[in-house]
């Protein structure tokens, strides 16, 4: 489907043709899923480059920007979350020439929202500016987006943390694995623009529209500052994941080993004396012997449950946390 938008610093209308920029307007043309000849007519409308649309055509999501002959495309990505773990991406496809801009774009990207919200909210700067100010204004928003998925990335995280200090799962485990591939297709994706934006920002250092690329600059390099946080945090959750489960592991360990501790001399001692010739049900007619060894197994446990317990290793008590307080460094214990 093939929309355009024709505006210049007196009014905004819909439809238009190349033909008006020769009378001062800014010409943008949207195709969204666009069929075989719709794109044949815009390529030859306004001599888009064939490699180019090639790119769209085999749906090509590797981020980059070529300056061609007349024009320049430039290749980013719409990301979002299809649902809870899997991230989805969009090509976002943009041609740049003097007077006009075409982008092409699955349904999936509602670009349209985006430029009308760009030529509402900030009306007069953008119509008063050429159409270069619309296509970094278009990258500005496709960049805020990208503060929105890492928002949600950011409460992962948050809940992945706390999660961890309770008892570990395989699926926490995968839940982790999975987080963190994201963060890194994430953060090669952010580095990709960074370096478009930056290539444009030293292409148009004499344009008046380099506030708004210089402004996309300082927000994708936040971005970065961010998920690479993101990325040190997820490390250092895993690292406090894998020693988790090693501390239940060396507890259930611990347990058993005390169990097989205590039931050891209890084993001894039963065996030395021995059960086959006594008749288990008559216990009152028991000889005084089977007494002594009931008496000292009995014995040998508690001295050994009291042992173990002295030195901590059934049954410990975990000592208080100590914090300080930051103005009379006092200790506080909770």
């Amino acid at each position: 489907m093939q929309n355009i938008i024709s505006y210049n610093e007196m009014e905004v209308r819909k439809g238009g043709s190349k033909d008006d920029i020769r009378q001062g307007y800014n010409i943008w043309v949207d195709l969204t899923d666009p069929t075989t000849p719709e794109l044949l007519n815009v390529q030859q409308s306004y001599h888009l480059d064939g490699k180019a649309l090639e790119e769209y055509i085999n749906k090509s999501k590797r981020p980059h920007v070529r300056v061609l002959d007349n024009h320049s495309f430039t290749l980013v990505l719409d990301m979002k979350y299809g649902d809870a773990r899997t991230l989805v991406t969009e090509g976002v496809y943009l041609f740049l020439g003097r007077g006009w801009l075409v982008t092409i774009h699955s349904s999936e990207v509602d670009l349209r929202a985006i430029v009308n919200h760009i030529l509402e909210e900030k009306n007069r700067p953008i119509l008063e500016s050429s159409v270069d100010a619309l296509y970094c204004n278009i990258l500005s928003s496709i960049v805020d987006k990208y503060e929105q998925l890492l928002t949600a990335i950011g409460l992962s995280v948050t809940d992945i943390e706390q999660r961890s200090f309770y008892r570990p799962s395989r699926k926490m485990l995968e839940y982790l694995d999975n987080l963190s591939r994201q963060i890194i297709i994430l953060r090669r994706h952010f580095w990709h623009i960074r370096d478009i934006i930056n290539f444009l920002t030293h292409m148009q250092e004499d344009k008046p529209d380099i506030k708004y690329l210089k402004i996309v600059y300082d927000d994708i390099n936040q971005i970065i500052e961010l998920v690479e946080s993101y990325q040190d945090t997820v490390n250092s959750t895993r690292e406090l994941y894998i020693a988790n489960v090693s501390l239940q592991m060396n507890d259930t360990v611990r347990t058993l080993t005390l169990f097989s501790a205590i039931l050891l001399p209890l084993t001894f001692i039963s065996s030395v004396y021995g059960m086959n010739g006594l008749d288990l049900n008559n216990i009152l007619k028991m000889p005084i012997g089977f007494t002594i060894v009931m008496l000292t197994m009995a014995a040998v446990a508690a001295a050994l449950f009291v042992f173990f317990k002295k030195k901590q290793w059934i049954l410990a008590r975990e000592p208080p946390v100590v914090e300080y307080d930051r103005k009379d460094k006092k200790p506080m214990q909770h």
